[in-house]
């Protein structure tokens, strides 16, 4: 069955919905190096996220994600492209109107303890924006404050202590609570729980959704942990070497992931069976992974696909999104499920050594289903 694929760039590769809360249009970050060259951190990225959705950004370290959620709450200047906010371009925004803004949208980081002020309390710390946005002083202050540890499950009497005295599952509860407090429609939630253990993971997860269903947020959730996207997610993009490789709905993503690299992600999610564990660990991405400075021709994830030695075509020309369903992109030129990909690479295996001058052959654009 022959996938019929509709190229798609730009804006016209995202959603259409009049109810769009942040959409990123074109947006690329590059930084200078010495002797000319640039690292790509970030390199033509367009996506929209819808209100009151939870959209999942999800990649190897190093693949620009974090460069993206900065750019999103314009905490870094893009090299080109825009983030609109209900439709305002974030960037041409003066001053005085960027820090109306800055109200509506806040950022959750890693670092539980990295984030917080070490020389502060917990009140003065999640009191700040209170008393800079909103004039909030003495008992009124103090009063905001204890409402939200409350809506966070820290005890009230957690607002005199400092940073070192709590756990890092507290900082992050603190540091959730610091962004909730001036009321914001938009959070990004960079890594918000990969430096805490699991079990406690488990429970900051349950409280951002619960945050999220009660008070109507909308989330940029950052990870390079596909099984914590899964859960969370409404919508998830794959980001790699600079830009998204695939993007649709959690359902359809993760139940039909059609892009090399994707596979490979899915493979590293770990599973409770030794057998299927090692056989993952053999189908993981391997190969050279170019730095983001040296200028890559054709597909960039070539050097890593299994795909990526049969056809010049992945050698010559750079993929672009392209819409294989409607609600699903991807940026691959032979998109299909892994069982597809396996099929094609024992078959070209099998050619070359059963033949000793192989004829070259085009790769299947379809996907077998076994």
């Amino acid at each position: 069955m022959m996938v019929q694929s509709t190229p798609q760039t730009g804006a016209q590769a995202v959603s259409t919905s009049s109810d769009v809360i942040v959409a990123a249009e074109g947006l690329t970050r590059h930084f200078p190096l010495a002797g000319g060259a640039s690292v790509r951190a970030v390199d033509g990225v367009s996506f929209d996220i819808r209100r009151a959705e939870t959209f999942g950004l999800v990649g190897e370290s190093g693949s620009g994600k974090s460069t993206v959620a900065r750019l999103l709450l314009r905490l870094d200047e893009p090299t080109s492209g825009r983030v609109t906010v209900d439709g305002n371009d974030l960037f041409a925004l003066s001053n005085r109107e960027l820090r109306r803004q800055r109200r509506r949208m806040q950022i959750v980081f890693q670092d539980p303890f990295a984030a917080l002020n070490r020389r502060k309390t917990v009140e003065q710390i999640v009191g700040l924006p209170l008393s800079v946005h909103l004039g909030l002083r003495g008992q009124a202050r103090a009063a905001r404050v204890a409402e939200l540890l409350d809506l966070v499950g820290l005890r009230r009497e957690l607002a005199g202590r400092y940073p070192h005295q709590m756990s890092g599952g507290q900082c992050q509860r603190v540091g959730i609570a610091r962004a909730l407090a001036l009321e914001p429609e938009f959070i990004v939630l960079d890594e918000a729980v990969s430096a805490v253990d699991v079990s406690i993971r488990a429970q900051l997860l349950n409280l951002l959704k619960d945050l999220q269903i009660r008070l109507g947020l909308t989330y940029l959730f950052v990870s390079h942990d596909l099984a914590v996207v899964r859960y969370m997610s409404s919508s998830v993009a794959v980001m790699y070497h600079g830009r998204i490789v695939e993007m649709g709905s959690r359902d359809r993503l993760f139940g039909d992931p059609m892009h090399p690299y994707t596979h490979c992600l899915m493979k590293a999610i770990p599973i409770p069976d030794p057998d299927q564990e090692r056989a993952n660990a053999r189908a993981r991405a391997g190969g050279v992974v170019e730095p983001d400075a040296v200028p890559v021709e054709g597909c960039r994830f070539r050097h890593r696909c299994p795909l990526g030695a049969l056809s010049p075509r992945c050698a010559s020309e750079e993929p672009q999104l392209i819409q294989v369903a409607p609600d699903h992109q991807v940026a691959c030129h032979y998109p299909q499920s892994p069982e597809s990909v396996v099929n094609v690479v024992s078959t070209a295996a099998a050619a070359q050594q059963s033949i000793a001058d192989p004829a070259s052959s085009s790769l299947p654009s379809h996907r077998s289903r076994g």
